[in-house]
């Protein structure tokens, strides 16, 4: 693989060469042989193309990276590569058709029943899709968990102390490798968020996925769970999350002062005011501009790239002190909004991570608390 110079963030080469394949700006190189030597596709060894498939299927970006990489391939008359990355292709491509076809059947299993039901994050990556299937609904816990299981034969995974606090299912399905995750009445990693969560169904659009009709997110409820996801809980981004988020701003379908009084009213504007921030200055050295954010937008931004790095895989944000102050004042915002319930509940989430982080170091696993 070839050496070329890696931006800041400390990336290994193999998160490089993905960020370059699918972060590349319009007008990059023009001849084939030119575009082989920009992206290095050219030296990658058979590990290494191993290894960068591992890690585009962990960041969810392996649909679209083995694309580039085969078209690069192609244009320079490396038939070997384009085979590999053909291969690739193949093997997912079967996964998700496979998966697509299930959660429409779940879909139709709702709507039949006459229960709402919103996909959340799974679609967000497509052509690429998550490593388990992601549901909203506002519908009674037990109706759900009836509908699964005489329809699905499903069996409820075991859950955790965050997916109680959450409100959160998973349910394993016959024939199906993924999870079904089911959020209901509730989002966030304590489960504090109910007005956000109880609006998503009626601010819900229909888009087309693989021929089939599938209502998801608003975009700015989008933005915001993905927000509560990388700022508030796992504290890292996948490469998927900059790539799809850019993909909106370019297209100019963010509604910033739909989205600024939606986050506000959640007390989560300047997370996600940093989250566009993080994803603006990641982009830049690979597109040679970042995103076309408001004023607004990077005055309430706590803190941007230059604060991530990489480790394990993805981009980590930091918890102390960056992190923490956001923490803190989504909880100032709930405490002064006399949303007495809900602070009390994200509250816990300090004692939730240090559970999470002692079980990890001591059992190597948080499983069946985080």
């Amino acid at each position: 693989m070839t050496a070329n110079a890696i931006p800041a963030f400390g990336l290994n080469q193999s998160m490089e060469l993905l960020s370059r394949l699918l972060l590349r700006p319009e007008g990059g190189a023009t001849t084939a042989a030119a575009k082989a030597d920009d992206f290095g596709s050219a030296e990658t060894n058979r590990k290494e193309f191993d290894d960068l498939v591992a890690l585009a299927n962990s960041n969810h970006v392996i649909m679209r990276a083995m694309k580039a990489f085969a078209e690069i391939a192609k244009d320079s008359g490396d038939s070997a590569r384009a085979e590999w990355a053909a291969t690739a292709l193949a093997l997912e491509s079967a996964r998700i058709e496979n998966a697509i076809s299930f959660l429409r059947k779940i879909c139709d299993g709702f709507e039949a029943a006459g229960y709402d039901v919103t996909v959340i994050k799974s679609l967000d990556h497509w052509p690429d899709l998550g490593s388990d299937l992601d549901l909203y609904t506002n519908t009674d816990p037990d109706d759900v968990i009836r509908l699964m299981k005489q329809h699905f034969q499903a069996e409820v995974a075991p859950r955790s102390w965050g997916d109680r606090l959450a409100n959160k299912w998973n349910f394993n399905i016959p024939g199906l490798p993924e999870a079904v995750e089911i959020h209901m009445r509730r989002l966030g990693q304590t489960g504090e968020q109910i007005s956000i969560a109880s609006s998503v169904p009626r601010r819900a659009r229909v888009i087309q996925v693989a021929n089939q009709s599938f209502r998801v997110t608003s975009v700015s409820d989008r933005l915001m769970i993905s927000t509560l996801q990388r700022m508030y809980r796992h504290f890292y981004f996948r490469l998927c999350d900059i790539i799809d988020s850019a993909s909106l701003a370019d297209n100019g379908v963010i509604d910033y002062d739909d989205l600024r009084a939606s986050a506000t009213a959640a007390g989560i504007w300047e997370g996600v005011a940093t989250y566009l921030k993080i994803v603006s200055d990641y982009v830049r050295p690979y597109r040679g501009r970042g995103l076309d954010l408001p004023p607004f937008v990077k005055s309430s931004a706590q803190f941007g790239g230059d604060k991530l790095h990489y480790r394990k895989e993805f981009l980590r944000v930091p918890i102390l002190p960056e992190s923490a102050a956001l923490y803190a004042s989504q909880l100032t915002t709930m405490l002064r909004n006399r949303e007495f319930k809900s602070s009390a509940r994200l509250s816990l989430l300090p004692y939730l991570a240090t559970a999470a982080a002692v079980g990890q170091k001591i059992t190597g696993s948080d499983k069946g608390i985080w």
